[in-house]
């Protein structure tokens, strides 16, 4: 059981719901977890996260489309605006490097040109 594996088969909110089941029997033992079971909880924390992270991404090219500035975004993540722009900028960096290595994955040129272009510096 691996993240990669099970990203392709699930969604946020069915990785979410499995993750919720697994975890509660987990915490009660009842019923016992065997290997396969808390190899696969270990997994789907994974897939949860990375899912949570390109939701997050998703929202701050949505914020920035609206208008939002860098300043608003850092207080929504509870951070500065500039470690929000930084974070988004290096997600657009990590896009792009994955393009370039799978050829399928991440982001083209162009889209990572446009994404570039909208987030602009950090005091926009």
């Amino acid at each position: 059981m691996t993240p990669d594996l099970l990203e392709r088969e699930h969604t946020l909110a069915t990785a979410t719901a499995r993750f919720d089941q697994l975890r509660t029997w987990e915490a009660l033992g009842e019923p016992a977890l065997g290997r396969a079971e808390v190899l696969e909880l270990l997994a789907l924390s994974e897939v949860l996260a990375r899912k949570a992270a390109y939701g997050r991404q998703l929202s701050i090219r949505s914020a920035r489309a609206a208008g939002a500035s860098w300043t608003q975004i850092g207080a929504a993540l509870g951070t500065s605006k500039q470690a929000a722009w930084e974070a988004h900028a290096r997600w657009i960096d990590d896009q792009a490097d994955q393009h370039r290595d799978s050829d399928v994955a991440g982001l083209t040129g162009p889209e990572v040109a446009e994404l570039r272009d909208q987030a602009g510096d950090a005091d926009s």
